[in-house]
């Protein structure tokens, strides 16, 4: 149902006129004929995803991998029941992705491209699947302006040229709304697709296994069930085979229990605006300072979005457009309903409180923004239709909305707010024989091994490792291993080692939950021990979010 004098599905793209003003009948027939119309749909979400795509692969080895993404490489390099091992010891959690990885490293070896791509193309993806939902649910020219506003956001960039699987696991997570909406959003006599619902089971598991957070999205889906409740059952069916799917998820969460999160603090109000400077596309801290701009999109953007909300509110209030009141329901929820849930689980239980455990929620940004600023939220639009108004005022501020997203994005590229790449290449260029090397918490080794291994001779010049004591070459998962050394260990040190590398990163924190408190304390306990064994000799620091400490110390 459209409002009131909305033009009907066949109306063209663009009024053309004649010098009389009337449109003639071959340029009627021309731009009205289904190819056209057909080629404008596609148009509207290729340059988006293609911008999505560019954006993502530029400069994308140009970044130093960090601790997670070192995690992430050693842990896919494992075969055998040694994969199978590493991958229980993460819970389970992105299980899929750490498979897939393991197949590209296998067939194109570890080189930041390879264990990257994966992420820049899910960010294309994710960018496509905001496009094909917009149109399916307003129109084109929403199609068009919020695939844009979506490719051009910094966390999801930044996550698209990462080695983990949260870039990955917005992608399907998008994939599972669009699913939904084929499934739920069909006239009443029209029985629920088939493939509708196979897509919406596999999506939705696939992305459970990329990431446990994907599950917060499911609430949001059954809230928009309010508009269209004849189709619950087709929906609690698919999720009953999807939650049988990931029994063997769940099993290997519970045996691995709430331990990794031990550094999660609870929820406070700078956590939040970090939170909610992410999911407005205005910034991403720490990784990367705030720009002249910042403000002025995080306030712009939440305004837009409380506006929006007004706008959808007053839809379903007055219920004039079903379908209408349907379409911001369902957007609403996919961005409010999981920040809520994260806030309460956080509150009462064990914290998750994260800011890229939200990701998931920024795509619906894009559309509500496109569509308020196109006139769209106000139930004037009917996704059969095939016009595009272009109202100058509301292009002119997708057109702001883009250009200050994109002057958060810019300093971005080749920045690396953890950088073990540098790191590594300074140890390396001043290591002498019968050096040493201690990590701590041994994490640390993993993203330093890499980079070991991308210099020629690297695994011979490299200092001995004792903490951990596994040659170079022998790559381990190290993950959450904060192992130290006793007193008689150090002095066995000091005839072997002539100089030791100390490198820390992660270390904890001195006023954080309990267990990076606890960490934290067995850090400074360790280097109190080398002291008395090493005198200070000098330390540097590498990047600045989360510090790569490297400090050379000599008996």
């Amino acid at each position: 149902m459209t409002s009131t004098g909305a033009p009907d599905a066949a109306a063209p793209l663009v009024e053309p006129h004649t010098l009389s003003g009337t449109p003639t009948g071959e340029q009627h027939r021309r731009l009205s004929s289904p190819a056209r119309r057909v080629a404008l749909d596609m148009a509207a979400v290729i340059v988006p995803s293609a911008l999505g795509a560019g954006l993502a692969f530029y400069d994308i080895g140009a970044r130093s991998i960090w601790l997670d993404e070192g995690a992430s490489i050693a842990i896919a390099s494992q075969h055998g029941a040694a994969l199978g091992a590493a991958m229980a010891h993460d819970g389970g959690n992105m299980l899929v992705y750490y498979a897939l990885l393991h197949v590209l490293i296998g067939a194109f070896g570890n080189g930041a491209l390879v264990i990257r791509a994966p992420s820049a193309i899910a960010t294309a993806c994710t960018v496509a699947f905001v496009s094909i939902l917009a149109r399916r649910l307003f129109d084109r020219r929403v199609a068009l302006a919020s695939g844009v506003l979506t490719a051009v956001s910094l966390p999801l960039v930044f996550w698209g040229q990462d080695a983990r699987a949260y870039a990955m696991m917005t992608a399907l997570v998008a994939a599972s709304f669009l699913a939904f909406v084929a499934l739920v959003d069909r006239d009443p006599p029209a029985r629920p697709s088939r493939w509708a619902w196979i897509a919406y089971v596999v999506v939705t598991t696939l992305a459970m296994y990329m990431s446990f957070v994907a599950v917060l999205v499911v609430p949001a889906q059954l809230l928009s069930l309010v508009c269209h409740r004849r189709r619950l059952r087709s929906v609690l069916s698919a999720l009953a085979v999807s939650a049988l799917c990931c029994v063997p998820l769940a099993v290997l969460a519970h045996e691995r229990g709430a331990g990794q999160l031990f550094w999660v603090p609870k929820p406070s109000l700078p956590a939040i605006n970090v939170t909610v400077e992410e999911l407005t596309s205005s910034a991403l801290q720490p990784q990367f300072a705030l720009t002249a701009t910042s403000h002025l999109v995080f306030w712009l953007t939440l305004a837009l979005l409380m506006a929006a909300a007004v706008v959808g509110l007053r839809a379903m209030a007055l219920r004039y457009d079903e379908r209408a009141a349907f379409s911001q329901l369902l957007l609403v929820s996919w961005l409010v309903v999981p920040v809520l849930l994260v806030l309460a689980e956080s509150a009462v239980g064990q914290s998750i409180f994260v800011p890229r455990n939200l990701l998931s929620s920024l795509p619906p940004v894009g559309i509500l923004l496109a569509s308020l600023a196109l006139g769209a939220l106000r139930g004037d639009s009917d996704p059969r239709r095939n016009t595009v108004r272009w109202s100058r005022p509301g292009w002119l501020a997708v057109g702001a909305l883009v250009a200050l997203r994109a002057v958060q994005l810019a300093p971005s590229y080749g920045v690396s707010p953890e950088n073990w790449k540098s790191a590594a290449s300074y140890v390396l260029a001043r290591a002498e024989p019968r050096d040493c090397i201690a990590f701590y918490p041994s994490d640390g080794r993993m993203a330093f091994e890499y980079y070991v291994g991308s210099y020629a001779h690297g695994t011979t010049t490299a200092p001995r490792p004792v903490l951990p004591t596994a040659p170079w070459g022998e790559v381990k998962p190290y993950v959450e291993d904060y192992a130290t050394l006793t007193r008689a260990q150090t002095s066995q040190l000091v005839p072997e080692c002539r100089r030791l590398w100390f490198v820390t990163s992660h270390e904890g924190v001195p006023n954080g939950p309990a267990g990076s408190a606890a960490h934290y304390s067995r850090y400074r306990l360790l280097r109190s021990t080398l002291e008395t064994r090493f005198a200070h000799h000098e330390t540097t620091t590498f990047g600045y979010a989360d510090p790569v400490d490297v400090e050379l110390l000599s008996p």
